[in-house]
């Protein structure tokens, strides 16, 4: 069974280091066949250390958590803080809708969904991550409710957004859901 230890600088939050560990231990587990109890992950600290003929007596910086950063983005969508919300775009932030619809600035998504329905809220079954070289990929799942644009309402439509998170920003979103096949007929194209 695996036993890592992890030796860092002062200066972490112990939220970080909780992420740390957790996220180590579900790396060395997906490549050794070890069960989460016999895998035992432990940070230590070091008051100071020497690299390059300098001396270091603090950690860098902590990366954003991704699916907290996508989730807080989402919230901010769903209550129409796009000032806010745009805070999380980087500045080549791209997204691309059902049907291909490509779009660069929030208010276009504001403009192309206001002829598909009135209101749309999401409720999450799971966020998962995967880690790049250059960043983090955010799936996040679950369902659409929310009222079209003749007053009727719907729930329970299936979503999966893929986030790719870049330095603490959102690069680029990708979008599918079945509304249009839960659209009614006398309604506006879904």
């Amino acid at each position: 069974m695996p036993v890592i230890s992890i030796t860092l600088l002062p200066g972490y939050s112990p939220d970080v280091e909780q992420r740390l560990v957790s996220r180590v231990a579900l790396a060395a587990r997906s490549v050794i066949a070890a069960p989460d109890a016999g895998t035992t992950v432990f940070v230590n600290q070091a008051s100071t250390y020497q690299r390059d003929g300098r001396v270091h007596r603090s950690g860098g910086p902590a990366c954003a958590d991704a699916s907290a950063l996508v989730r807080e983005f989402l919230g901010l969508m769903q209550a129409r803080d796009l000032a806010g919300a745009e805070r999380f775009l980087a500045p080549d932030f791209s997204m691309t809708f059902p049907g291909g619809v490509v779009m660069q600035q929030l208010t276009q998504l504001v403009g192309w969904a206001a002829g598909r329905y009135q209101s749309v809220a999401k409720t999450y079954a799971q966020f998962d991550e995967c880690w790049t070289p250059g960043g983090a990929t955010v799936y996040c799942a679950g369902t659409l409710s929310g009222v079209w644009l003749d007053g009727a309402a719907f729930s329970g439509i299936r979503f999966i957004d893929r986030f790719e998170v870049a330095g603490g920003l959102l690069v680029r979103q990708d979008v599918w859901n079945d509304l249009a096949e839960a659209h009614p007929p006398s309604s506006a194209k879904a």
